[in-house]
């Protein structure tokens, strides 16, 4: 038979608290570990994707920079300036052609008194607006007068400015002044 005795002079702790305290803490540790884990994981997972999202975007930026000089040096091309020109002349021609040019006719035989006669009208669209640039020739200073007050006083001309105003050149011209001035023209 066997016996168990303690001859040490304090008698034997009980440890069991401690080791279930700490086994306890152990789990608690491991669990929390195991969750920063896999937050980290995923953290570094979305990360990546967004790293690979941001590659791909700067290697897209970089090609389209790319793409953009290319076209620069083709658009600063002698040949393409030319085509360029041309489209600029055409677009002017066409603009032109859908100007109301019977409108602003009638607009002027409304406002034009006695002898003021328009010598040369020159329409151009700025900013959506029509600018017409107007060159009239007058038989006498009280008519320029008379045209610019009623010019002023118009529902549909707006914003002149009178550029130069001069005495006429020829002889065989019954107009004594010339007026060049510009003109805002409310086509609606």
């Amino acid at each position: 038979m066997k016996l168990r005795l303690n001859l040490s002079t304090t008698p034997q702790e009980n440890q069991r608290i401690f080791l279930a305290g700490t086994a306890l803490a152990g789990t608690f540790g491991i669990v929390a570990l195991v969750l920063l884990f896999h937050a980290a994981y995923r953290s570094w997972q979305s990360s990546r994707t967004l790293r690979r999202e941001i590659s791909r975007l700067e290697s897209q930026i970089r090609a389209d920079r790319e793409r953009e000089s290319e076209l620069n040096v083709y658009f600063h091309t002698s040949e393409v300036q030319q085509l360029l020109d041309n489209a600029k002349f055409l677009n002017s021609l066409i603009g032109e052609r859908g100007f109301p040019w019977t409108k602003i006719f009638m607009d002027l035989e409304q406002t034009l008194p006695a002898g003021v006669r328009v010598v040369n009208i020159s329409p151009r669209l700025v900013d959506g607006r029509v600018e017409v640039t107007l060159e009239v020739g007058a038989v006498s200073q009280e008519s320029v007068i008379r045209f610019l007050q009623a010019m002023e006083g118009s529902r549909v001309f707006s914003g002149i400015a009178v550029v130069r105003d001069r005495p006429a050149s020829e002889e065989t011209s019954t107009d004594k002044y010339v007026l060049d001035l510009t003109v805002w023209y409310a086509t609606s």
